[in-house]
């Protein structure tokens, strides 16, 4: 309780805030303040949980693990919130709704996913409607959303759109995806898979979601000082294990989506030798839906699918 009586809504605002920013400034401006009281409120949440949340990382601020915990709670504890102080909004039944949902996703976080989140916004509101977007770089997602076209957009951002409310879904590994006699397979085994091996090898790329975007991987390598070979991009990510699996081609990618096909076809998942952070997957909406009963529940039954996808057996890397 005595921790509870130092903690106020605007101080969790500033979690959520900071964190989802990752900068102080920008934070500041969304929250239409100023920088020195956002530092002074980010000093007193230090304090209070005794975690950093933000550390330096090169030019930019990360999270920390615990940073990212904490900004799912606070997500939460502040729609609940939002509940709380807005009695007069209308209850969503979904049992009995007749809604229409429109999510944008990417097919990057797992090929059970988005069958599993159906399935289940069916058994919960069985006469609601769903319609279903791809990701591309010919879809702009931001004006969609704006423009109320779609209602969500899943996928992974290194740094999302600062205009968009966001929800964090979950991280994952990031990894090689080789054919099953790859060169790699061996040079890992041998400790062999080294930088320069990696980079000199023959890539295969999705399309980036932005256009003139060189994508997560490619831009974190550019931050780098380095550049991979990538020879072939497709539009069809869910189609790159199968061209893996016949090929010397090298797939970089979350550990989930690679175990799914590791599990079924001839490939094996190798460590990357380049050090990447995690890769983040969120779910992103506009401030026109955000305060609606029917997208709140949306978000919430994303988050719950996404948080218990099957994880399948854990295959060892070499």
């Amino acid at each position: 309780m005595n921790r509870l009586a130092k903690i106020d809504l605007q101080l969790v605002k500033v979690l959520h805030t900071v964190i989802a920013e990752r900068s102080v400034s920008k934070a500041a401006m969304r929250l239409n303040t100023t920088q020195p009281v956002v530092s002074a409120q980010l000093k007193r949440l230090r304090e209070l949980t005794g975690d950093a949340l933000l550390v330096r990382a090169g030019a930019s601020l990360s999270p920390t693990e615990r940073a990212l915990e904490m900004a799912a709670h606070a997500e939460r504890l502040l729609e609940a919130a939002d509940q709380l102080f807005n009695p007069g909004q209308r209850t969503f039944h979904p049992a009995h709704a007749e809604q229409t949902f429109r999510i944008a996703a990417s097919d990057y976080l797992d090929p059970f996913f988005l069958p599993q989140l159906v399935a289940h916004i069916k058994r919960t509101a069985p006469q609601a409607t769903l319609e279903l977007h791809g990701l591309s770089a010919q879809f702009d997602y931001r004006r969609s959303l704006a423009a109320g076209e779609v209602d969500l957009v899943i996928g992974n951002w290194l740094e999302p759109p600062a205009e968009l409310h966001l929800g964090r879904l979950l991280s994952d590994e990031v990894v090689c995806l080789v054919a099953a006699d790859h060169p790699a397979v061996r040079a890992a085994q041998r400790r062999a898979w080294s930088v320069e091996r990696y980079l000199e090898s023959d890539h295969v790329a999705p399309v980036p979601l932005q256009l003139g975007s060189p994508g997560v991987i490619d831009e974190h390598l550019a931050r780098l000082g380095l550049e991979r070979r990538v020879v072939v991009k497709s539009a069809h990510f869910s189609l790159i294990p199968l061209m893996v699996a016949d090929s010397l081609l090298v797939l970089t990618t979350g550990r989930q989506f690679c175990q799914r096909y590791a599990e079924s076809l001839p490939l094996r998942i190798v460590r990357c030798p380049v050090a990447f952070p995690a890769l983040n997957y969120y779910q992103l909406w506009h401030e026109r839906t955000h305060g609606s009963a029917a997208m709140r529940w949306l978000r919430e039954q994303v988050r719950e699918v996404a948080q218990h996808l099957p994880r399948g057996a854990q295959l060892k890397l070499a």
